[in-house]
């Protein structure tokens, strides 16, 4: 049985969830992601699927807000990648990372439970330390040699505005 919930976007741009058989909002399409629901949005004038273009809109929308996860040097970044020999690496890269982000997410989450649910949550911290040190150092040192990239990419900046 095929679970994909279809929602339909209408001329006049409301959506329509067939699931609920109800218009929902950007933000319910939002929520159904947050809530892991696998779905499709077809335009229903030309019959096109434009799930992409919605999630898209709703990345904007969070971004606008206080708090975005994509700062202007990420996005020109992401920018210069399309059309590049490269556009098709770097998505997988992103995919991948996101993947394993959300696996150690889960990861922690699950130990965090089980430490919760045992007698002497000292001893379960001092056990989870030892198996998230490998993975914190590995932050660091990425986010240190990213710091330096970026100091020396901004150094280089600097020289080539003087010299013009």
């Amino acid at each position: 049985m095929d679970t994909t919930r279809l929602i339909n976007k209408y001329p006049n741009r409301r959506l329509y969830d067939t699931g609920s058989s109800r218009y929902i909002t950007l933000e319910d399409v939002r929520q159904l992601v947050i809530e892991g629901e696998d779905f499709v949005v077809f335009d229903k004038r030309t019959g096109g699927d434009i799930t992409r273009s919605i999630l898209l809109q709703i990345i904007s929308e969070q971004e606008e807000g206080g708090n975005p996860i994509f700062r202007t040097r990420v996005l020109r970044h992401i920018i210069r990648f399309y059309g590049d020999s490269m556009q098709g690496a770097m998505s997988s890269y992103l995919e991948l990372s996101l993947e394993f982000f959300n696996e150690q997410q889960q990861q922690f989450r699950d130990r965090l439970r089980s430490m919760l649910d045992v007698s002497n949550p000292i001893a379960a911290l001092r056990e989870l330390t030892p198996l998230q040190r490998p993975i914190w150092k590995n932050v660091r040192r990425e986010v240190l040699a990213n710091l330096r990239q970026r100091r020396e990419s901004d150094n280089a900046e600097k020289t080539d505005d003087r010299n013009s």
